[in-house]
């Protein structure tokens, strides 16, 4: 058995630090920087936090569920560890990479693993008008927001707001739709992975608008650019038998 150096990285929850107190102590703990492996003890939200911190690193993480929510975890367990680690599949998955102008004329750059989403800010419904590659493909929707989302992300807040669930590793995105006003229950659109979407934000000061990067949240946009980002790679690992392509699979004949 390969012997490996596994960075433990848990979330504040009551559960996860009992989870990283004992298999430190069965596994020992080291830095990440000198870890073959990242070991996440948490939930989904937890997982894209470490993702986000490491992704300069370069190694693969592993999670395991210790929160309420594990659609990018593995089941918990304290035995065989370094067996799981040997046998785990890989994804890989590109971030999408967002670029927010703000009504005070500032710029905010964010990456989201998931999605990144527009949402209405007042009492008003947005006013989005949408580009594709610098084309204007709606003039104008009244919605409550709009997303665009990765084929890992697909089955998150994208899935809730009625859009599809797409293949891991397909070369799509989709955009859309939340509580679509007009056009009368636009759903959205699938768009190749290499599209630039841009979002307008028609009358700002009347029906403000916010932009959301996963847990980055920016107020006031005025314009949104997403794009994929394929130098940034977000390496996963999976048990056998459980990968993102299963889970997905799962999820639309549950």
């Amino acid at each position: 058995m390969v012997a490996f150096k596994i960075a433990f990285l848990a979330s504040e929850a009551e559960a996860a630090q009992k989870a990283l107190a004992a298999l430190t102590l069965r596994y020992g703990n080291v830095a990440p920087e000198a870890a073959s492996h990242i070991v996440a003890l948490g939930g989904d939200g937890f997982m894209l936090q470490t993702l986000h911190q490491k992704q300069s690193l370069d190694i693969p993480v592993y999670g395991m569920n210790c929160g309420t929510i594990g659609f990018l975890m593995n089941a918990y367990a304290e035995e065989d560890l370094p067996a799981r680690l040997a046998e785990a599949g890989e994804e890989v998955l590109n971030p999408l990479a967002m670029r927010a102008e703000t009504m005070d004329g500032k710029v905010a750059m964010g990456l989201a693993i998931n999605e990144v989403s527009l949402l209405r800010a007042g009492p008003q419904a947005a006013k989005l008008r949408i580009s594709v590659d610098g084309r204007v493909r709606l003039d104008e929707l009244v919605c409550d927001g709009a997303l665009v989302a990765t084929p890992a992300g697909s089955t998150a807040y994208n899935y809730s707001a009625h859009g599809p669930i797409l293949p891991i590793g397909a070369e799509v995105l989709t955009l859309t739709a939340i509580a679509a006003f007009r056009p009368r229950r636009w759903r959205g659109a699938l768009l190749p992975k290499a599209a630039v979407v841009r979002f307008d934000v028609l009358e700002p000061e009347k029906r403000p608008v916010r932009a959301d990067a996963d847990s980055m949240s920016v107020p006031n946009v005025l314009s949104v650019e997403i794009r994929s980002e394929p130098a940034i790679r977000h390496r996963i690992l999976f048990d056998e038998g459980h990968g993102l392509e299963e889970r997905l699979l799962r999820e639309q004949f549950a």
